[in-house]
């Protein structure tokens, strides 16, 4: 099947940018950066009353490996695939909603909105995700039937 191959494709990339994201989370360097972005988020910020800023790094970075292990896993076993396509929707939602949550992430520049472009992939992402809850969910059912 076609649609397949772009499908796995698509997929390879998601994972391999949530592995490796999801590794770069345990240094201190990318805990520091993501500081801001959870800090000024509403649903995100309680998480530092009760973790230090390497732990909220560590436990997302953990939660990433996780489901990208998952949307592998997904590929034969759909019922985890769903699962964790579901988690990614969460994951890049959650990092798009930061184009609205971090103060001051949008600049005018020669009269040209600018933000943090390399948010805009998880657009991508997003789409991938979904249609890995797609692709899995019609998989369950086609084993039910």
């Amino acid at each position: 099947m076609q649609q397949e191959r772009g499908y796995l494709v698509g997929l390879a990339g998601v994972v391999l940018t949530l592995l490796w994201i999801g590794v770069f989370k345990f240094t201190p360097t990318e805990a520091e950066a993501i500081r801001p972005l959870v800090e000024s988020h509403p649903l995100m910020n309680w998480m530092f009353s009760i973790l230090s800023v390497q732990g909220v790094s560590n436990l997302i970075g953990v939660t990433e490996i996780i489901v990208a292990i998952g949307m592998v896993v997904g590929i034969w076993k759909p019922k985890i695939g769903y699962w964790s396509g579901l988690a990614a929707i969460v994951i890049f939602i959650t990092t798009l909603s930061f184009l609205f949550t971090l103060p001051g992430v949008w600049k005018i520049v020669d009269g040209v909105p600018v933000t943090e472009f390399f948010i805009f992939k998880d657009v991508v992402f997003l789409g991938i995700a979904w249609f890995s809850v797609e692709r899995s969910r019609e998989l369950m059912n086609k084993d039910n039937n």
